[in-house]
């Protein structure tokens, strides 16, 4: 018996034919056939079972079988925003991660003390697909291009919004205890910053944008470990 395969297609019952990139993979890769069974997902919610009906090399039509509406494991919406690191490795690594862990959102961030200003987002998107495909995750989460941290925190934005960082001379809250305390339909958005941390006066901007000061835990972390853990808390204080 063949492996199940997932394929991201988004807008699937929209058409009958899965993307290139997808149609590559399947007839190339996995040498998949005419009438062999695979599931499609929209990245808004959905799986679909469905059946090729014919494969080239470089095309791959399918119709769809089924439909499978799917429940979101966690409550809320979880946005977590970071400024990338030096080394596009550990971005990449953390988009994986998260993804499979399950954030709605992923935003980076052009701080003052960041080592990385630019990135190829089409690169970290098919990270993004790939996570999503390998996690069996019907949502995809939102990727968002790299902006100037000012211009992220005056942006409005809905529901409760938490900036982590390690100044002692600024009170900080414990996130977990703060996450556990919401409504569990709330909308939260974390701030992550880069490895020298973010500016004392970037901290203190986003508090007069309505952003609360909180802590990761005890322990000092890198940025893409504090990205994950942000992301495993809010999970945490999140799942049903």
């Amino acid at each position: 018996m063949k492996e199940t395969r997932y394929f991201y297609v988004p807008n699937a019952e929209c058409s009958n034919e899965l993307p290139a990139e997808e149609a590559a993979h399947a007839s190339r890769v996995l040498r998949l056939e005419s009438g062999d069974e695979v599931f499609l997902i929209d990245g808004a919610g959905c799986f679909f079972k469905a059946q090729l009906t014919l494969v080239t090399k470089s095309r791959c039509l399918y119709d769809i079988v089924e439909r499978l509406p799917q429940e979101k494991k966690w409550r809320g919406r979880i946005a977590i925003a970071m400024a990338p690191t030096k080394v596009i490795d550990r971005v990449e690594w953390t988009l994986e991660k998260a993804t499979e862990i399950g954030v709605d959102e992923f935003s980076l961030l052009n701080c003052a003390f960041s080592e990385r200003r630019n990135v190829k987002l089409e690169r970290l998107d098919k990270i993004v697909v790939a996570a999503v495909k390998q996690s069996r995750k019907a949502w995809k989460p939102l990727l968002n291009d790299i902006q100037s941290f000012e211009h992220f925190v005056k942006q409005p934005r809905k529901g409760v919004k938490y900036i982590a960082h390690c100044y002692a001379e600024i009170d900080k809250k414990d996130l977990y205890n703060e996450l556990t305390q919401l409504n569990c339909d709330e909308e939260v958005t974390i701030l992550i910053g880069p490895e020298g941390d973010f500016s004392i006066e970037e901290v203190r901007l986003a508090m007069s944008q309505g952003y609360v000061s909180v802590s990761l835990g005890q322990s000092r972390l890198r940025t893409e470990t504090a990205a994950l853990a942000a992301t495993m808390i809010a999970q945490l204080a999140f799942r049903k």
